[in-house]
C-alpha cells in the first residue's frame, strides 16, 4: 500500500518548484556526493579498483539510510518514495517539449535540451522528437518502473541502492578516458539492477496499449541498441506509437551513427507524436498501479 500511496502523491504533486527552491532534492544530494567521490577519489593508478571501492562505500550508505529512514514510520516512507519517483515530472518534461515546439523549432530545441544529454543545435523537428520519446521510453523504466520495483524488493534500502547506482552511472558511467575506468562499476551494477525492469517496462508498454503479441518484433529490435537495457522501453514505444527511434545523433560536436530502433516506422514526426508518448507513460503508469493493488489484494 505504501507504493500505492506514494504513487498517487508523486501523480497528484510531481515536483513542487517551491519545496525544492528552498531544499536541495534527494536526487541532488546524491549527485554531490558522487561528484566528491569523482574528484576525490579518480586519479592515480588503479582507477577501476577505486571505483569500485567508491561504489560499495556508495551503496553501503545508501542501504543504511533507507534502513533508517524505514525507521521513521509509514508517513515518511510514502513521502521518500514519492519524492524519488519521478513519473509526474518526466511526464510534465517531456509534454514541455511538445507545447514549445509546436510554438517554434527553438523553443523545442531548448526545451529537449533539457532532458537529454546530445547536441541539440542543429536538430531539425523529427530530431527533437524523437529525442524526446526516447528519454519517455528510457526514464520510464529508470524513473519510474525501477525504482517501483525495487522497493517492493527491498523496501526503502533498495530504492535508495538503486538510484544512488543510477546517479552514479549517469554522472561516470561513461566510456570517456577520464570515466571509463574509474566509472566501471557504476555502469556494471547500474546494467544489473535495470535488467529486469527494463523488460518489465517494454512489456508494461505494450501491455497498456493492447500490443502484446508484439513482444517478438520487440526482443528482436531491442539489441539493436547500444544500451542493453534502454533498448527494450524504447523498441517497445517504438512499436505502439510506429516510430523510428534511436539512430544518428551527436554528442559535444562528434556524429554517431547508431542503428535505428524500429527502422520501419515513422520518421517525419513531431509534436504529435511526442504527446501521443504522454499519454503511453500514463497509461503504463495505471497499469503498474493496477497490477500493484492486485497484488496486494492478493497477498492481503
Amino acid at each position: 500500500m505504501t507504493l500505492v500511496l506514494a504513487m498517487l502523491l508523486d501523480a497528484a504533486l510531481g515536483e513542487p518548484r517551491w519545496l525544492w527552491q528552498r531544499a536541495p532534492h534527494p536526487a541532488v544530494l546524491m549527485g554531490r556526493a558522487v561528484g566528491w567521490c569523482d574528484q576525490a577519489f579518480n586519479r592515480g593508478a588503479a582507477r577501476r579498483a577505486r571505483g569500485v571501492l567508491v561504489m560499495v562505500t556508495l551503496g553501503l550508505g545508501a542501504l543504511g539510510l533507507g534502513w533508517l529512514l524505514s525507521l521513521l514510520g509509514p508517513v515518511v516512507e510514502v513521502v521518500v518514495v514519492a519524492i524519488l519517483l519521478a513519473h509526474r515530472s518526466l511526464v510534465d518534461h517531456v509534454a514541455a517539449v511538445a507545447r514549445d515546439l509546436r510554438v517554434s523549432l527553438g523553443d523545442g530545441r531548448r526545451a529537449v535540451a533539457r532532458i537529454v544529454g546530445r547536441d541539440t543545435g542543429a536538430m531539425e523537428v523529427p530530431d527533437v522528437a524523437r529525442a524526446a520519446i526516447e528519454s519517455a521510453a528510457e526514464n520510464l523504466s529508470d524513473g519510474v518502473i525501477a525504482p517501483a520495483l525495487w522497493f517492493l524488493v527491498g523496501g526503502l534500502p533498495g530504492l535508495m541502492l538503486y538510484k544512488i547506482t543510477n546517479t552514479a552511472d549517469s554522472m561516470i558511467g561513461h566510456r570517456t578516458e577520464r570515466h571509463e575506468q574509474f566509472g566501471w562499476a557504476a555502469a556494471r551494477f547500474d546494467d544489473l539492477l535495470n535488467l529486469v525492469p527494463a523488460r518489465l517496462t517494454a512489456a508494461l508498454i505494450l501491455l497498456a496499449q493492447g500490443r502484446l503479441g508484439a513482444w517478438r518484433p520487440v526482443a528482436a529490435e531491442a539489441p539493436r541498441h547500444r544500451s542493453p537495457n534502454a533498448g527494450w522501453p524504447e523498441a517497445a514505444m517504438a512499436r505502439v506509437l510506429d516510430v523510428a527511434l534511436s539512430g544518428p545523433r551527436a554528442y559535444h560536436g562528434v556524429q554517431s551513427d547508431f542503428p535505428y530502433v524500429h527502422g520501419g516506422g515513422r520518421r517525419e514526426i513531431g509534436a504529435a507524436e511526442i504527446a501521443a508518448a504522454c499519454g503511453v507513460l500514463w497509461r503504463v503508469w495505471g497499469a503498474a498501479l493496477g497490477l500493484i493493488v492486485a497484488g496486494w489484494i492478493l497477498v492481503a
